[in-house]
């Protein structure tokens, strides 16, 4: 069968910029959930016909969605996380994942660090100081904490956190790391067990892991505490790794020193209690935002859901 038959039909949950869109209509009969008015008309009419879906990584599909699609086949995601897809509902029904990862390690880790240095060194602020006058009018600005030769943690050295740990290294950091184990392909860094251990070291810790049930809030109040008021918390990974209240109690009463943010519970709607704190930067989940990453992440979507449908092996599966 070819690949560009419309017999194939996809539902879309979110949309994608065009450059992926008209490749993906092109290839596939593409429903478009995101745009329907009522949701549930559509998947009535759409439902016995679906052999796949397209989604984003925070979008994801629950087991309400996957049961409701009978001839469901293979959900691929447009993203490096996947636990918004009910993996259990999948392996159920011998439903296929994939994801994109590997695409989009390297601007992921390039944020990561460039928010430490942002942060660190007042960067946001300062800009607003030449241009509110406020240099010609008050003179220096106000000094900032250094980044080179200080302590990091990087919580899960997969993928991502490897890429954040080399980076890291230029600048001359001690660098240690927690996982489930330690690495034989990271011999300089120190291997940290404890979570909590490890946020004693750090002066700034990266949450790089990826996220699951075990993972949820690992960075609870006792890492936050053992963080400490010296502590900048960096997250790349899920908002699901952070007890985002015992977070925003930490950085409100000083507790922990200050935090770096990409992803949100609730997102983009977040909690407002991050908006009048001055010691978090807030990023609007775009650690993969850029043209060449995305275009990548868009042509494995399609490559994946091309493979299955042919018959062929997946790229990236997950399950």
């Amino acid at each position: 069968m070819p690949v560009s038959s419309p017999d194939v039909e996809i539902l879309q949950i979110g949309p994608y910029p065009e450059w992926d869109q008209a490749p993906l209509d092109a290839t596939f009969k593409m429903h478009r959930y995101f745009e329907a008015n009522n949701k549930a008309d559509l998947l009535a009419t759409v439902a016995p016909k679906v052999r796949g879906i397209a989604t984003r990584g925070e979008l994801g599909a629950d087991r309400a969605l996957i049961g409701a699609l009978p001839k469901l086949e293979v959900i691929s995601v447009y993203g490096v996380g996947y636990d918004a897809v009910d993996l259990a509902a999948c392996r159920e029904r011998g439903i296929r994942v994939t994801n994109t990862p590997d695409v989009l390690t390297k601007d992921v880790a390039d944020l990561g660090v460039a928010m430490m240095m942002v942060q660190s060194r007042g960067m946001i602020g300062a800009e607003k100081w030449v241009r509110d006058g406020s240099w010609a009018d008050k003179g220096l600005y106000p000094l900032k904490n250094r980044v080179f030769g200080r302590k990091a943690g990087v919580l899960g050295l997969g993928r991502i956190g490897f890429e954040v740990a080399k980076r890291l290294a230029g600048f001359d950091m001690d660098i240690a790391y927690c996982d489930v184990s330690a690495k034989d392909y990271a011999p300089d860094w120190t291997f940290i067990s404890d979570p909590v251990d490890l946020a004693r070291h750090a002066d700034f810790l990266f949450v790089t892991l990826a996220a699951s049930a075990e993972t949820r809030h690992i960075v609870g109040s006792e890492v936050i505490e053992a963080a400490g008021p010296d502590c900048m918390i960096i997250n790349i990974s899920r908002a699901a790794n952070i007890d985002e209240n015992a977070l925003l109690d930490a950085l409100e009463q000083g507790r922990l020193g200050s935090a770096a943010l990409d992803v949100f519970e609730g997102e983009p709607e977040l909690n407002p209690r991050f908006l009048a704190l001055d010691n978090v930067l807030l990023q609007p989940h775009h650690a993969s935002g850029t043209f060449e990453t995305r275009k990548a992440m868009g042509q494995l979507v399609r490559d994946n859901l091309i493979a299955h449908f042919s018959g062929a092996d997946l790229l990236t599966p997950v399950l």
